[in-house]
């Protein structure tokens, strides 16, 4: 149980069996798709074929004297047609081609003019219909097929019956209007032809497409395998083990250096190594008051500076992205404070948000802050939604959580192809939305507990869909309890208020103007907690 227990925490185990898991599938979509594409286009063929020879048997017969035939006159000329088809029949390989006279009145009955039967060609039992021979049509479908040539409707129509009900084997039926001089039509011709091909030909197809399905996932999977592992996984892992490490020891370790090509790894690689290093240094040369006032001013700007470089302070985020357009900002009490957000594209079609909030401030709250932006960045390139990777999250923060702190999280995954948002909120503020046309208001949904405090916590997702012109404002509870010098709070009342007062904005406009109205009401107060929000405006695929 332990050794299945680790394995389900392990990253790598979960990302590679991920990997074959979505692979299995697109092989097995990819496999259906070409069967159907390769049987849908060889039935055409086929059909096709059984119309031109259909259309060549017609040709033997002389549409004015059907009802002649009938009648018994011109018997001579019935036999020739006949023994024509006949030998028709049996050189060009078909089961049956015969000669019928449809009840147009309402088509639900038909009598023979010309049978052939052919059994040698599939092994079948058919026994020739008689000339006069009356029979009510089968099924609906030959009726509707009877009425359209009778109209002329179609050139020609067709029936598939690959698995028969009747004891007979799988066949196609092509029929062709049989006309007289006038150009009326007076008869359908039917050629029957044995449907095994189209089995026979569809077998070594599927085969290969799925040997080559399979032998291409699996070169896929271990492409993928050998690229995640090395290069995300491992430097992912390193950043993630000298945080925790650091966060318990506060010992200083041999630099992580530029462990990644990747920008956002490689920053974070090197926040750490700059924490470490302000940290220790602020630790170690705390010598007189005057030189330790001086280090902690410094160490405060450069733990502002590192707090900083680690969540997105560059706008436009993304220049290229007509999709949404997105803005934060974070205004902390003191020189570092324990806000964060956080937004990054996974890929080219989903956008990773966060904003969370720690509790207590200063550097204890920023280096959580810290460790807990990492272990969510780290998780959201594994393919989690936000409720596994809170749950994950939550476990790592329990683990090495001595300093009993906990912080509050609303985390979110959108979908930029179809605007399907799944989040979870792990003891946060409730976010507020505004439709398009419409107002800013708050979404209530059930919030899990917060982050840090109890070991087992499962989060939930919470699904919904932002359409165009949709926009999404999050923010920490620094905003509501912004309080006056008559100890008023600014509440979420006035911040709605705020929203829908520039609701029209974009989202750096929206996060100014509320900024703007926080300023006006809190005046000359002093500013007791972060004020950090983040908002998204959705404009879909163009």
């Amino acid at each position: 149980m332990k050794f299945f227990s680790k394995l389900k925490s392990n990253m790598s185990f979960n990302i590679i069996v991920a990997i074959i898991i979505l692979l299995a599938m697109f092989g097995f979509v990819l496999s259906a798709l070409s069967m159907i594409g390769f049987t849908n286009t060889y039935k055409n063929g086929y059909s096709r074929t059984t119309y031109h020879i259909a259309d060549s048997a017609a040709s033997l017969v002389n549409g004015d004297h059907l009802d002649l035939y009938l009648n018994d006159e011109l018997e001579q000329e019935y036999e020739r047609t006949r023994t024509y088809m006949d030998v028709f029949c049996k050189k060009i390989h078909v089961t049956l081609i015969y000669v019928i006279k449809v009840d147009t009145s309402d088509y639900n009955s038909f009598v023979s003019v010309f049978n052939c039967v052919n059994n040698t060609v599939d092994n079948t039992n058919y026994t020739p219909w008689e000339k006069g021979f009356e029979r009510k049509t089968s099924t609906d479908e030959y009726k509707e097929k009877y009425q359209a040539i009778y109209n002329k409707q179609s050139d020609y129509e067709t029936v598939y019956r690959i698995k028969t009900t009747d004891g007979q084997k799988p066949h196609v039926t092509s029929m062709v209007p049989i006309c007289n001089s006038k150009g009326d039509v007076t008869g359908i011709l039917c050629v029957q032809r044995p449907a095994r091909e189209v089995n026979k030909t569809l077998r070594p197809y599927i085969l290969l497409i799925v040997i080559s399905t399979l032998v291409l996932a699996i070169i896929a999977s271990l492409i993928a395998i050998w690229f995640i592992r090395t290069r995300i996984l491992k430097p992912v892992r390193r950043v993630s083990e000298e945080a925790n490490r650091f966060a318990d020891t506060k010992i200083k370790a041999e630099p992580l250096g530029k462990i990644s090509g990747y920008q956002e790894l490689a920053a974070l690689s090197a926040s750490i190594d700059t924490m470490e290093t302000d940290m220790v240094n602020y630790m170690n040369n705390l010598a007189d008051v005057t030189a330790e006032r001086q280090r902690i001013s410094t160490e405060l700007n450069l733990a502002k500076t590192i707090q900083a470089s680690a969540i997105p302070s560059v706008f436009p985020a993304f220049p290229d992205r007509t999709d949404f357009d997105i803005y934060g900002s974070m205004d902390p009490a003191k020189e570092v404070g324990g806000d964060f957000y956080n937004f990054r594209l996974i890929d080219d079609d989903h956008l990773m948000m966060v904003i969370g909030d720690v509790s207590g401030k200063g550097i204890p709250a920023a280096l959580f802050m810290m460790v807990t932006n990492i272990l969510i960045s780290d998780r959201t390139t594994m393919g989690y939604t936000p409720g596994e990777i809170m749950t994950i999250v939550n476990s790592n923060l329990c683990e090495h959580n001595k300093a009993e702190m906990f912080v509050t999280i609303w985390l979110g995954i959108l979908d930029l192809s179809t605007g399907k948002l799944i989040s979870t909120n792990a003891g946060h503020e409730d976010v507020a939305i505004c439709r398009k046309d419409g107002k800013f208001e708050l979404m209530k949904t059930k919030h899990g507990l917060v982050s840090g405090v109890m070991e087992g916590v499962k989060y939930k997702d919470i699904e919904d869909v932002l359409r165009p012109g949709d926009k999404l404002f999050v923010y920490t509870d620094g905003v509501p309890e912004a309080t006056n010098a008559n100890e008023e709070l600014f509440g979420l009342e006035r911040m709605t208020e705020a929203l829908n007062e520039v609701k029209d904005r974009n989202p750096q406009g929206i996060l100014e103007g509320v900024h703007r109205r926080i300023n006006t009401f809190v005046g000359d107060a002093p500013q007791f907690d972060d004020l950090t929000m983040l908002c998204i405006e959705f404009f879909g695929k163009k």
